[in-house]
């Protein structure tokens, strides 16, 4: 048997937390779909949301990489628009934050109402010397952002989203819906 390196090591790693990710959204989604048959939020609710991210998948390997964590907060108005906050550590272990604003759209396929797309446009700080380059536009630790997304709404209170991170990473989102 031959000796793995660190990086196939990584990488292994890696692609067994991806898969438990999805087993885990998948068995998340039957036990939610159980308990809640109701997928669709009601037109014209405003809504506040808090977010989690337990998994992040970069598409190229670097020594450099560290987990990556999200916690954020976001509010949804009436007519879908969404402002949100968002600290995470960053791909290279540095405390982060996103603030956006953007827009949720739903009923995106005909044969399901779960189904949403999410754009969401803002400014990231945190990305500093030395890898203050690894994010477009940066000055200062401050970076300009678009980020979409699409997500599954599991119920009516939870969603799991993919948030696709440029051309660096996918990010898994589990989001539950804040009752006032």
């Amino acid at each position: 048997m031959t000796r793995m390196s660190r990086s196939q090591h990584l990488l292994r790693a890696r692609s067994l937390r991806l898969l438990t990710a999805g087993g885990m959204a998948l068995a998340a989604s039957s036990a939610f779909s159980a308990q809640d048959e109701a997928s669709q939020e009601p037109a014209g609710d405003a809504s506040w949301r808090i977010e989690f991210s337990p998994f992040t998948h970069h598409y190229r390997f670097s020594e450099d990489h560290k987990d990556v964590w999200a916690l954020g907060l976001e509010y949804q108005t009436p007519d879908r628009t969404l402002y949100g906050l968002t600290a995470f550590s960053n791909s290279f272990g540095q405390p982060s934050a996103y603030a956006y604003y953007g827009w949720v759209f739903n009923n995106v396929w005909a044969r399901s109402e779960s189904l949403y797309l999410k754009l969401t446009l803002g400014v990231i700080y945190g990305y500093k010397v030395p890898f203050e380059d690894k994010v477009f536009l940066n000055h200062n630790g401050f970076s300009p952002a678009i980020i979409p997304a699409v997500g599954w709404r599991l119920n009516k209170n939870w969603s799991v989203q993919t948030n696709f991170l440029g051309t660096a990473a996918i990010m898994l989102m589990v989001t539950r819906k804040i009752d006032p």
